[in-house]
């Protein structure tokens, strides 16, 4: 065969076969994971915030919040803190895009003015939680590339372990690797790195339960972050759905009338 020839063919040959296998792998996965959770239409839910220093000391919030599936886009959420008395009415909007720059606002009650949050604070701390703003919002499949790397166990049930680098501007990690359930389809275990890649937080999942038959929510969530060692929890509880909320009730207006 000409040499020229060859020259073509190599051109020509996929480049590293085994990675764009794995690419499309841990991409269809997340797509599955997403199509099981569409059609809740709108949920609300209370959750026992509970924020620990290094030393163990911990300090309490009561927050509730609602949210509403968007068509073609990522969800909204609005969050309200209760308690304590320093944060009561302090309250969290935020718009999720697939694509494009999420929106999202504060409103200050001791201020009484709605403060947007900038595109690039999205990685700082959610109310000096363990989360980041980042973390609280819906995690639209096409803000991450991925890739699959094994099937694994997690204690007693199986999983997928996949690697979700954020395709967005400003986030405040290099990956994350998840640990998919291979049963329902969500996550048990997130571990973040941060923009040096190195380990930054794990978020452990658990007490799932199905609502609707369909829909598998966590009853627990702990973000441990490893390297200042405070940890935040969350425990959701009366989780409830299709409550008839729509877009009204998800504006900077509505931000300013809750108590």
């Amino acid at each position: 065969m000409p040499h020229y020839l060859i020259a073509i063919l190599i051109l020509l040959a996929p480049l590293d076969t085994p990675r764009a296998d794995a690419a499309a792998k841990g991409l269809a996965l997340m797509q599955e994971a997403d199509a099981r959770d569409r059609g809740w239409v709108d949920a609300r839910a209370e959750l026992d915030m509970v924020l620990r220093n290094r030393q163990g000391q911990e300090s309490r919030r009561r927050l509730r919040i609602d949210s509403l599936e968007v068509d073609g886009d990522g969800d909204k959420s609005l969050t309200v803190f209760d308690s304590p008395r320093d944060i009561k009415g302090t309250a969290f909007l935020s718009f999720t895009h697939a694509l494009t720059a999420d929106e999202q606002w504060l409103f200050l009650p001791a201020l009484k003015r709605v403060k947007r949050i900038a595109s690039a604070n999205k990685s700082g701390p959610f109310v000096g939680s363990e989360f980041a703003y980042e973390d609280i919002t819906s995690q639209e499949v096409a803000k991450y590339t991925y890739h699959y790397v094994r099937d694994d166990r997690l204690g007693e049930r199986a999983v997928f372990v996949i690697e979700a680098y954020p395709a967005y501007a400003n986030s405040g990690y290099t990956r994350e690797i998840i640990w998919l359930d291979q049963h329902m389809y969500q996550p048990l275990k997130v571990e973040y790195f941060d923009r040096k890649n190195a380990p930054l937080k794990v978020l452990k999942l658990s007490h799932y339960q199905q609502y609707l038959a369909r829909y598998w929510r966590p009853g627990r969530m702990h973000m441990q972050n490893l390297q200042n060692g405070k940890s935040t929890e969350l425990t959701w509880k009366n989780y409830r759905f299709q409550v008839g909320l729509d877009s009204r009730d998800f504006d900077q207006n509505t931000l300013k009338r809750m108590r």
